[in-house]
């Protein structure tokens, strides 16, 4: 797989360049707990199958039933199901991230089908032992520099300090309060009790609330934390003052019922309280913007949450995400911030909106964030790139992120350097940009690490 999506020998020349960059894995969903017991992997299917709702997603949609996927059949009968559906996954990105992980952690370079499934099965679980492939090995052999997980407030971040010397790479936590403004939950009252133990604020009124919630931040802070993270699910763009929010928070915790607007004013409105503390720390804040979580009622009850039933929204968020980001650049209060985009329709419109808002002295001030969930594939990563290079300066972009809970994703910063170097080899080689190697061979490291080294800072 050494030429795999470099298309000719600039493509290849670029990729020389990409491939020798460190990873700087800015969002993920790895555990601390995990990295920091460090216990070995027992076999490919507990790495590949145990909590991946991408390959879940693709194993249901091909009839395969639940007790292959999360359900109790053995280890090799798991295994055995998921090949046989990969084999047939043509321009589906597992096909592509799941044969670069073979070939890049277990020394296996052929077609993994229910024909090669037992063989490759053997191979990989030999390599697993003989290795002894464990979280901290993984990381180290995949030249991570820093994995930043994503953390709830109301989190002891015990397992951050006990990683604080932890050597060739750092671990540290990203700030993400979603629960503590999903009012609409059943468990709201029950998580505020655990954020008030936390917090050591009784979180009795909104202002309490607040007040839990910028005391934690200054506890991440000096936990090593760079940055937020937001999943936005509607962008209601009705701000309320306090008061209102006081009443909408108190008819939450009396389970009175609430209003679809109250629930994404309340939102909304906390959201834009918590990015001007973000500026105020320095830290960097992430929109994800746009996701229908839970589809299939009937198996998020079985199932839970973040077990392969999401999908992307198609809200409008134009007029919405101007004014959020207005209303915090009119006080000069917009920390650097990142937009994702779950749904392709809204490229344009988030890649045009980072460029409204600059910054002196802070290139890229507002990112369009890379492609992200359903959009990381190799068509998705290439529209991106492309519509951000129309609308702003790929020179100062942060670049890919895993967005992942395996050890092994590390092989998408690989695809998409691959998919970055061909495209501007596209360029190149249609006469559309001169070569220029210096120019070239810095923007490719920049993207691939740098950038986001210097906006985490």
């Amino acid at each position: 797989m050494e030429d795999f999506l470099l298309n000719g020998k600039t493509a290849q020349k670029l990729y020389s360049f990409a491939k020798e960059m460190p990873i700087f894995d800015y969002h993920c969903h790895l555990s601390p707990k995990e990295i920091y017991e460090d216990l070995p992997f027992q076999s490919i299917t507990q790495m590949w199958l145990g909590g991946d709702h991408y390959k879940w997603r693709a194993m249901r949609y091909a009839g395969v039933a639940e007790e292959y996927i999360t359900g109790d059949k053995d280890d090799y009968e798991k295994f055995e199901a998921f090949a046989k559906v990969l084999g047939r996954l043509i321009g589906n990105p597992l096909h592509h991230w799941a044969h670069m992980e073979l070939a890049m952690y277990f020394g296996v370079d052929k077609p993994l089908n229910e024909y090669t499934a037992r063989e490759i099965f053997d191979t990989c679980n030999d390599v697993i032992k003989n290795k002894r492939f464990s979280p901290k090995y993984l990381i180290e052999h995949s030249n991570v520099t820093l994995v930043a997980t994503t953390d709830d407030p109301a989190d002891d971040l015990c397992y951050h300090q006990k990683l604080k010397d932890n050597g060739s790479f750092r671990v540290i936590p990203t700030f993400r309060p979603d629960r503590a403004f999903k009012i609409e939950s059943a468990e709201y009252k029950e998580y505020l009790s655990t954020l008030s133990a936390t917090s050591g604020t009784d979180i009795s009124d909104y202002a309490a609330l607040m007040k839990a919630l910028s005391d934690r931040l200054d506890f991440f802070d000096i936990t090593g934390c760079r940055s937020s993270d937001h999943s936005v699910e509607g962008l209601n763009h009705t701000y309320l003052s306090d008061s209102k929010l006081e009443i909408i928070f108190q008819k939450a915790v009396k389970n009175e019922a609430l209003t679809q607007t109250e629930i994404d004013s309340f939102k909304i409105s906390s959201l834009l309280k918590m990015a001007k503390e973000y500026y105020k720390h320095d830290f960097v804040m992430q929109l994800h913007l746009g996701t229908i979580r839970n589809n299939n009622i009937r198996n998020f009850q079985t199932l839970g949450a973040d077990t392969g039933f999401d999908s992307p929204n198609d809200f409008d968020m134009a007029v919405p995400v101007s004014r959020f980001l207005d209303c915090l650049d009119q006080t000069n209060q917009l920390p650097r911030t990142i937009l994702y985009s779950l749904n392709s329709k809204d490229n344009l419109v988030l890649a045009s909106q980072a460029a409204n808002f600059p910054k002196e002295n802070s290139p890229g001030h507002v990112q369009y964030g890379s492609a992200w969930w359903f959009c990381d594939h190799k068509d998705g990563i290439t529209e991106q790139l492309k519509t951000l290079l129309s609308q702003g300066m790929l020179p100062f972009f942060v670049g890919m992120l895993t967005d992942s809970r395996s050890y092994l994703s590390y092989a998408r910063h690989d695809y998409f350097r691959r998919i970055l170097c061909s495209l501007l080899a596209s360029y190149v080689d249609s006469g559309e940009y001169r070569y220029q190697e210096e120019i070239l061979k810095k923007i490719v490291h920049n993207v691939s690490y740098y950038n986001a080294v210097e906006f985490f800072k």
